[in-house]
């Protein structure tokens, strides 16, 4: 900055030649430079207090907007902040194959005390006991008057409803913490799947959602994942075909008097389980708890169509005929005898109500259902061939299905796989499998020879396995299968339009206890695919103990129970699953007694 000076030669030399006193120049000067640095001070002080201002006016902007927020917003409890791992409750849905959703996540509250705040405990107590059924108003009048307890947790989630209610009751110590709870949106539909979920670690104000069966505990830590950014879980269930099973199934149990069914829709090319049912069940929003004695199969929570292990019966007598097909052994016209007698390691082999049907070729011995034909085929094929046959099927392991109950419907065989085991097992006895394995092992009859896994999670595609039987030998199969709806104990199971095929099973339930078999309980089992020309789906039916009694005498066998159930089911779904009706002319098949 370039300073004035006070005394200017130029002007004094000037003053003084004209006779003018030199000293008034300064003094003015002096004066000009007093009043531009008292400008300068002043325009930087209203500065300054002009900054100050507007940061004041800010400051207080924003406390008055907190505060109008704060009047605003619903009054909540005070909390102090403590260190640790923070409990993650959010969890990803559960949809369909069509996005339809199966499992969500709702929030409610949950509801504690405060013992040392409240008032009137005694009174709290009484209103809570009148609002919660469930809770004993004597035992929680002695926690919530406990002198020594300051915390009480009442209910670990109430309505809004019931929220309302205790809010209406007055008491401070009552308090209540926000929670995010799982929600099954269609009830009891899938249940067995599904499985439920319930809390882990809680804290006041948020608690972890874990899977507790099915599903849900499969894929836990998956559904907890941050990583997945909420995208849901999609399976391959489709919800109005598991809704139609299920009520057409319950419908047949009851008719027919069981105690118990399951049912298995499964996609040939791919192994997704579209459908899969088991009655009794339960509503995963209000999931019972596990039974402590007794059967474990008699609770609603026994998932029949995978835990539950029977000997399915003539079932298997398919398995037989292809895999002996497959060698090269036999085709569908070579005659066996089936005359009696038969032995076996000292033991005979009957057949359903001790019937001789003499020689029959090996398609009318599947059509028929002869039990000594199917064991001479699994005599001639050898115990070692056919053990690694049902492996290679997928017969004598765990299925590997997405629920952790599968692990526990691993099936049950000789530990010798003698000639006798052959033969029996030809038959579906001596072997007890899942209705899922059941299913698992048509589907390789029906796809053409593959093998395939069974799995929930939607498939983007045909998921085909290892090659187990010829096309030739898959073929023959599956028109032996058609001609035993068509032409054998099957008969009921036709339906107008999709030219079903299948394999009925009766088989004696064993006892508990003492070994040996009931005269008058059996597994009943009806095996198919559809349609039979070009199977494209395989349904299993199981009901255990049918008693049919419409006729004059009690029917129990597989014809007469679980084949009918599986028709109306078919009738059902397939209009469902898009499979369009192929009618064409065709003679009236003669209705056949149904027997195995």
């Amino acid at each position: 900055m370039i300073r004035t000076p006070l005394r200017p030669l130029a002007r004094i030399l000037e003053a003084r030649a004209k006779g003018e006193n030199p000293d008034a120049i300064e003094r003015e000067n002096l004066r000009i430079r007093h009043e531009e640095m008292r400008d300068r001070a002043r325009v930087r002080a209203e500065g300054r207090l002009l900054v100050l201002g507007v940061m004041f006016f800010c400051a207080f902007s924003v406390v008055g907007a907190r505060m109008g927020m704060l009047a605003a917003s619903e009054p909540t409890e005070p909390r102090a902040q403590a260190s640790g791992a923070s409990i993650i409750a959010s969890r990803a849905d559960i949809t369909d194959r069509h996005g339809r959703v199966l499992a969500t996540n709702m929030s409610t509250h949950s509801l504690y005390a405060h013992p040392n705040q409240m008032i009137e405990p005694e009174r709290a107590a009484e209103a809570l006991a009148a609002i919660f059924p469930d809770l004993d108003a004597g035992k929680l009048t002695r926690q919530l008057t406990d002198p020594k307890r300051k915390f009480l947790w009442v209910k670990r989630k109430i309505s809004p409803e019931q929220m309302q209610m205790v809010h209406d009751i007055g008491e401070p110590g009552l308090l209540f913490g926000p929670r995010e709870m799982r929600l099954y949106p269609n009830g009891a539909l899938a249940a067995h799947i599904l499985g439920g979920a319930s809390f882990g670690r809680e804290g006041v104000h948020s608690a972890e959602v874990i899977g507790t069966a099915g599903i849900e505990k499969f894929y836990d830590a998956e559904l907890r994942d941050p990583a997945r950014e909420g995208a849901p879980l999609a399976l391959s269930l489709d919800l109005t075909v598991q809704a139609a099973s299920e009520r057409v199934l319950d419908a047949g149990m009851k008719i027919m008097n069981a105690k118990g069914a399951a049912s298995v829709l499964m996609d040939v090319r791919t192994g997704e389980v579209i459908s899969i049912v088991s009655l009794p069940d339960f509503d995963p929003n209000d999931r019972p708890r596990p039974p402590t004695e007794g059967n474990p199969s008699d609770s609603p929570l026994f998932n029949r169509a995978v835990q539950g292990v029977y000997e399915l019966g003539s079932t298997y007598k398919i398995f037989a005929a292809a895999q002996a097909i497959d060698l090269g052994l036999v085709n569908a016209d070579t005659v066996i005898d089936t005359a009696p007698p038969m032995k076996v390691g000292g033991h005979r082999i009957g057949e359903f109500r001790n019937k001789n049907y003499g020689a029959l070729s090996v398609e009318k011995i599947i059509v028929k259902s002869s039990n000594r034909g199917t064991g001479k085929m699994a005599l001639a094929i050898g115990p070692g061939r056919q053990q690694a046959f049902l492996r290679a099927l997928g017969q004598l392991d765990a299925t590997p299905l997405e629920i952790v109950e599968a692990k526990g419907g691993a099936p049950l065989y000789p530990k010798r796989w003698t000639d006798l085991s052959a033969v029996t097992i030809s038959y579906g006895h001596g072997l007890s499998t899942s209705p899922l394995h059941l299913a698992a092992g048509y589907a390789a009859i029906a796809n053409g020879g593959y093998s395939v896994k069974p799995t929930i999670l939607r498939q983007t595609g045909p998921q085909l396995g290892e090659r187990v039987m010829s096309q030739r030998a898959a073929d023959a199969a599956r028109v032996m299968l058609r001609k035993v709806v068509t032409e054998g104990t099957a008969s009921f199971g036709e339906v107008p339009g999709y030219h079903v095929g299948g394999k009925t099973g009766t088989a004696d339930k064993p006892r508990e206890r003492g070994g040996g078999y009931y005269n008058d309980k059996v597994i009943a089992t009806f095996a198919s695919i559809f349609p039979a020309h070009d199977p494209r789906y395989v349904l299993i039916v199981t009901l255990d103990e049918p008693v049919e009694t419409s006729g004059t005498k009690v029917r129990r066998t597989a014809g007469w129970t679980a084949v009918p159930v599986a028709a109306e089911m078919i009738t059902r779904i397939a209009p469902l699953l898009d499979v369009r009706p192929d009618f064409r002319p065709a003679r009236l098949e003669r209705v056949v007694n149904a027997s195995d």
